[in-house]
């Protein structure tokens, strides 16, 4: 199994998505991870005759992101499910459940967005600080 990763920004993932599709890929999901207080990154993963494809996305978290629904229909899950874990705000979804998909209608914080790795030593890695 052969994997890639590529950079996108806000301003290339959705003709760089279009590219891959064309392509052949198709959309597996979508992964959010929190990098600090102020941004996570957004990773797309495509699939094609088990060849991997994975855009990476690193935004704040305030910033608008481009739904990909508009080539993929089916993201808007992913996308919607990324708005009401995280608290990220996705632009022009297929389907925009506005940060209630899993909640029936109440918007609460968003629960797996928290800065939770504290470094104390700048220069050495969280793991090694754990240890000592």
């Amino acid at each position: 199994m052969k994997e890639e990763t590529i950079p996108v920004t806000k301003e290339t993932v959705i003709g760089e998505t279009a590219k891959i599709k064309i392509e052949g890929y198709r959309f597996v999901t979508m992964t959010c991870v929190e990098l600090d207080e102020n941004q996570v990154d957004v990773i797309y993963h495509f699939d094609e005759n088990l060849q991997l494809k994975h855009f990476r996305l690193t935004v704040s978290k305030d910033t608008l992101i481009p739904s990909i629904s508009v080539v993929y229909q089916s993201a808007f899950l992913v996308e919607n499910e990324i708005q009401d874990l995280f608290g990220i705000h996705f632009d022009n979804l297929f389907i925009d459940y506005r940060r209630t998909l899993y909640l029936g209608g109440e918007t609460i914080a968003a629960p797996f967005c928290k800065f939770t790795v504290k470094r104390t030593d700048k220069s050495a890695p969280a793991a090694v600080q754990a240890e000592t």
